[in-house]
């Protein structure tokens, strides 16, 4: 089975231009048995899927739940949930990479860079997760080795990365407009019907093939030598977004912590009272 492993929707991704019907539509035109949704920081494409068209259209055809992560320090890592696990805390961007690597981990998730060898900031090779240690590399279980909006060169370290670290290589479009859809695919077996079946294949190291077409069309390549400030951009999405978030995430155990103290006094006076 031919399928996209790395597919942006408007539903989900704030830059994607297509919606999920039509996504399957034209990879179905294309030959394609599935994808897999890695919407930025949202699992909203999947959700809309979930919700509107799951059971009632398109049954010949594999959708799968996945997100493109956006780490405070280590770029874009694609991440696979299991089908029955909900992580609201992978839609809240900005967690270091050290900490969503066992977070993932612990709940029978795989994950694995996106775009390793890309732009900095957005991509782990040229990340400080990576300067800071690369043995890392180690703690992942697969690499994106093909994306249509990189480079041929960029593609190849990838590859030779993956290589040197026994990593399952993926291919995935990146696609986030109708001309990028079905540039890249990966070759999955068959009896994969859910995300644990594909976590399991890749786990196993089951020989996966992907390649594709280069696109040349992205926005970055139409910014020239502007697409440094682009990338830095990201970075500083990701930074003040990962301060916002961490103090969202803090403030709400606080506020838990509170309310559990709470209950128990009022517990206790209860019991005290009886």
């Amino acid at each position: 089975m031919k399928i996209d492993m790395h597919c942006h929707t408007r539903e989900g991704s704030p830059d994607g231009k297509v919606p999920i019907e039509q996504y399957i539509r034209m990879l179905r035109n294309q030959g394609f048995g599935g994808m897999l949704v890695t919407d930025h920081d949202s699992y909203g494409g999947y959700r809309y899927w979930k919700k509107n068209i799951k059971g009632d259209k398109y049954q010949d055809f594999l959708v799968l739940k996945g997100i493109e992560y956006d780490t405070l320090d280590a770029g874009h890592i694609l991440v696979i949930m299991p089908e029955t696990i909900k992580l609201r805390l992978l839609e809240l961007r900005g967690i270091p990479v050290q900490m969503l690597i066992p977070i993932v981990h612990n709940y029978g998730g795989i994950l694995g860079p996106a775009h390793p060898c890309g732009e900095k900031y957005m991509s782990f090779m040229n990340a400080k997760a990576y300067q800071r240690n690369p043995d890392i590399l180690k703690e992942f279980d697969f690499m994106e080795i093909f994306n249509a909006c990189e480079p041929q060169e960029v593609n190849d370290r990838a590859k030779a990365v993956a290589e040197q670290y026994g990593l399952p290589g993926t291919g995935g479009s990146d696609a986030h407009k109708a001309d990028c859809i079905g540039l890249a695919y990966t070759e999955i077996p068959d009896d994969v019907t859910c995300e644990s079946d594909l976590i399991t294949h890749i786990m196993k190291g089951t020989p996966m093939e992907c390649g594709g077409s280069i696109y040349t069309n992205t926005t970055k390549e139409k910014m020239g030598k502007a697409k440094g400030l682009f990338s830095r951009s990201f970075w500083v999405y990701n930074k003040v977004g990962g301060w916002s978030k961490a103090l969202s995430r803090s403030n709400k155990m606080k506020k838990g912590y509170v309310e559990r103290v709470e209950v128990k006094k009022e517990e206790k006076n209860e019991q005290k009272s009886d």
